[in-house]
């Protein structure tokens, strides 16, 4: 409260602090302490660079060679491969969803999911992404005729589809599933 300097403002920042108390969740939040948190409060495409970065770097530091893409079709090269890279921090409900999926020039996708404690990551060729929305399993993001160019994918870590399986969930598995797609060794 010290650095509040209009009366008004502070008045109301009481309030806040008050009505704070009704709602234990906040309290009690999971991300507390999290090395993530500070991810959460950031616009997505701000969030969705984050998550390039932190793909981007772990690869690298696996022994990957890993540099930007050319053009907005693809996030990064890796491995001489075009990859699309989809971050989702857990929601409420304990699931992740990674959204915006389109059917753009990439040849496969990592989609990381941030824990407050925990991360999990899936590798997906893209055949295997155009089959799956084709399928259902990952479905449209948006209802109508016009609502079939974006999907979004929805992962439980706790309970994953079994189709996924073949695909990662920690990410442990990532290194030797990224160097079966590209035939790099790290």
């Amino acid at each position: 409260m010290d650095r509040i300097q209009d009366p008004e403002v502070r008045t109301l920042a009481k309030k806040s602090s008050c009505l704070a108390a009704e709602y234990p969740e906040l309290e009690d939040d999971q991300w507390n302490k999290s090395p993530f948190n500070w991810i959460r409060c950031l616009p997505p495409r701000t969030k969705g660079a984050i998550g390039e970065r932190l793909v981007a770097d772990y690869l690298a530091c696996k022994g990957f060679d890993v540099t930007r893409s050319p053009d907005g079709q693809a996030d990064r090269i890796i491995a001489g491969h075009r990859a699309e890279i989809k971050m989702s921090m857990l929601w409420k409900n304990g699931t992740y969803k990674f959204q915006q999926i389109r059917d753009q020039n990439y040849e496969f996708a990592i989609f990381l999911g941030i824990s407050p404690f925990d991360a999990h990551c899936w590798v997906l060729p893209k055949a295997d992404i155009i089959d799956r929305i084709k399928t259902e399993d990952i479905p449209h993001q948006h209802g109508g005729r016009d609502g079939t160019d974006t999907a979004w994918l929805t992962i439980n870590p706790n309970d994953v589809q079994a189709w996924l399986s073949a695909f990662g969930g920690r990410l442990e598995c990532v290194v030797g599933l990224i160097a079966k797609i590209t035939g790099q060794k790290p």
